[in-house]
């Protein structure tokens, strides 16, 4: 345990020191100076902090009267570093005045002690400070490592995420920013065999911890799922049964999420799809036609089965497709036919995706003022290529 104490007073340092020492508190440190205090703590001029290891600090008792700077005032500026401002400071003091004492607290101080010191006092207060000091570390330790599991649950979760696919008559890659180290959304997409290709996106109801659990679970089911049912109307249902498994008892909220599934055929140049409760996918034919792939049936989760009707159409020539998820209209002020006009207008000029100018329209911190919801989009290119045989 390190104490320094800090008086300009060198009696009042020796009667400090001699009675910690007398309670077994032999790691002092003592500095006659608020500017000699700094040095010691590693405060630099320009303002950065490099304390070194043999100076780590527990505990400060700080005189308030010095000359130069006081001890408010140089209380004041130790809080101003992160990294120092953890270290408990007990203002030593013969001034009885409420209003300083009060000023001194505000400033950042833990607790004063009067002099002359009264011993029992004095170690008392040292006790208390360091047991609250204690407790924060504490919480500052669990909170790490809890900031640490959820990285790599983050890393893990990113691992699920398809890779972008650069084919002859198909190019399919993502965008993706989540609101929190975890997320509720997901986007994969499988070969399919003959020129197809499964493409799925889901937003999970909610955000963080829970929401990103739900999404892993569907992760762990999708890949199966999508090439053995193949249809999307029976890839739809099988992910509700699926999902309805994870039936849990006197849950407060039902969780459920919003999906798109597609099956792009591009031997036949034939899109599948069903839309769960999404918002509508994009697609910009050459002749610059756009087909809305709006809701054909519930989010899913919601009930215990599901009528999923399919949609399909055609198209020739070159042609793009959008999916989305509904945090990236939430960009745009305005109700959903403002949002969804203004993401057509930034999303129709080329076939091909621009990622930077989507990242600047949609995804730079600038262009938001919180992140408070995922946002995805996974972009699909289709060229006339050669026909599949």
């Amino acid at each position: 345990m390190h104490i320094l104490i800090v008086d300009d007073n060198p009696t009042n340092v020796i009667i400090i020191r001699e009675i910690l020492k007398r309670e077994k508190y032999t790691n002092i440190t003592t500095s006659s100076s608020a500017r000699e205090m700094f040095g010691y703590l590693g405060v630099e001029d320009s303002g950065e902090v490099n304390v070194p290891k043999m100076n780590k600090v527990d505990l400060v008792l700080l005189d308030m009267m010095m000359p130069e700077m006081d001890g408010i005032e140089a209380c004041r500026i130790v809080q101003q570093h992160d990294e120092l401002r953890d270290i408990p400071i007990i203002m030593v003091t013969a001034v009885g005045d409420s209003k300083k004492l009060a000023e001194a607290l505000d400033a950042g101080a833990v607790d004063y002690v009067t002099k002359p010191i009264n011993k029992v006092e004095l170690l008392a207060r040292i006790r208390l400070a360091l047991r609250l000091k204690h407790e924060k570390d504490w919480h500052k330790e669990r909170d790490q490592h809890i900031q640490d599991e959820l990285k790599l649950a983050s890393q893990v979760q990113h691992a699920v995420l398809s890779v972008p696919i650069q084919e002859t008559n198909i190019q399919i890659e993502a965008l993706y920013k989540p609101s929190f180290e975890l997320a509720g959304d997901l986007y994969a997409w499988y070969p399919l065999g003959e020129g197809r290709y499964g493409v799925i996106l889901l937003d999970m109801m909610g955000h963080g911890i829970s929401s990103s659990l739900f999404c892993m679970f569907i992760a762990s089911v999708l890949k199966d799922t999508v090439t053995t049912y193949v249809e999307p109307e029976k890839v739809i249902q099988e992910l509700n049964r699926r999902f309805n498994q994870l039936h849990i008892e006197n849950q407060l909220v039902q969780y459920y999420f919003t999906a798109i599934y597609l099956v792009v055929d591009t031997k036949y140049k034939r899109v599948d799809y069903v839309n769960a409760g999404h918002p509508p996918g994009l697609f910009f034919h050459d002749n610059s036609e756009i087909t809305k792939l709006s809701t054909t049936t519930f989010p899913v989760g919601l009930f215990d089965r599901i009528e999923a009707e399919p949609k399909s159409f055609s198209y020739e020539g070159a042609a793009h497709l959008v999916l989305y998820t509904d945090g990236l209209l939430e960009m745009v002020e305005g109700d959903q036919d403002v949002q969804l006009e203004f993401l057509i207008n930034e999303l129709k000029s080329s076939h091909h995706i621009n990622k930077q100018q989507i990242e600047k329209v949609f995804f730079d911190e600038i262009s938001s003022q919180e992140r408070d919801d995922d946002k995805c989009l996974v972009w699909i290119s289709l060229a006339e290529g050669a026909e599949l045989g």
